[in-house]
């Protein structure tokens, strides 16, 4: 054990407790990575589970005002009133196809009174960013609407919007635009309108299905804990044979060491770097004489 005194001294207690660090770091990291690649799988399972399904009633699944269930995030719904076109708000700088421009959000007035609000698509920005050059208005007098359920956005700090237009699809702030109940923790993507109408704004695409790169950023950051635990144990063993040169059973593992690397021959690596240190001998002597 004696040969081994060193890894208590406090420069190597420093090395331990940095590699300790940086390990947990990584764990923590890789955990984090972990549950993103879960929540972008659960998210995937809900689109497949309920994109494609068929319309029911809006009171079917949703009757609380101020809470939405998000197992429910994309369900089809149908609704039946008429639109508040007085009070459309746009929100601003939403990206559509490399280009950036306004969702159109429509308060619709049920016919118990309540108001829901369908976001009928996108529109582009005009000759200025802040403002488009048309919006297509909604239909008039009584629509039968099919949209899919989304849950409200959160509010974006330090974001405002001129007057008609909004940062986010921040539900409980439209409420207070509107003078009558409206809910508050879901919304609708437009899929249909009944009566159709014409010019349209840009329907929204499918949401993607993508689990993105959690799982190789969670194995890269535990690979990286392994290798400094590696680096770590590697040093150790380092300084031991410095420390111990002298020792005969380190001279002995030396002596074994390099009659296996002599039996196996040089390796293609060292045969490169002695042709290399060759032919520059060769320029030398040769620009010398």
């Amino acid at each position: 054990m004696s040969g081994w005194r060193f890894i208590l001294s406090a420069r190597w207690f420093g090395y331990f407790l940095l590699v300790a660090v940086f390990g947990f770091a990584c764990y923590l990291l890789g955990n984090w990575q972990f549950a993103r690649l879960q929540e972008a799988r659960d998210t995937i399972n809900t689109i497949r589970e309920n994109y494609d399904q068929s319309p029911v009633p809006l009171a079917s699944l949703v009757t609380d005002l101020k809470h939405f269930d998000s197992s429910l995030e994309w369900r089809p719904v149908e609704l039946t009133g008429s639109y508040l076109s007085s009070d459309q708000l746009l929100v601003r700088t939403r990206p559509l196809n490399d280009d950036v421009g306004f969702e159109v959000l429509v308060p619709l007035r049920l016919k118990n009174g309540q108001v829901f609000i369908i976001d009928r698509g996108w529109i582009p920005s005009g000759q200025t960013t802040d403002l488009p050059d048309f919006v297509p208005a909604p239909p008039i007098g009584e629509v039968t609407v099919v949209a899919r359920l989304k849950p409200s956005e959160p509010q974006i700090p330090g974001r405002s919007a001129p007057k008609g237009q909004l940062a986010s699809i921040e539900l409980p702030k439209v409420a207070e635009l509107i003078s009558a109940p409206t809910f508050t923790a879901v919304y609708g993507q437009l899929v249909s309108e009944t009566p159709p109408v014409s010019p349209m704004p840009q329907a929204l695409p499918e949401p993607e299905q993508s689990e993105g790169a959690h799982l190789s950023y969670a194995i890269q950051w535990i690979a990286f804990a392994v290798l400094a635990i590696i680096g770590l144990v590697w040093a150790i063993r380092q300084e031991h044979r410095i420390r111990n040169s002298e020792d005969p059973r380190i001279i002995a593992m030396e002596k074994r060491r390099q009659a296996r690397k002599a039996s196996r021959g040089p390796t293609d690596s060292e045969i490169e770097d002695s042709l290399i240190e060759q032919a520059q001998d060769h320029a030398s002597s040769i620009n010398s004489a």
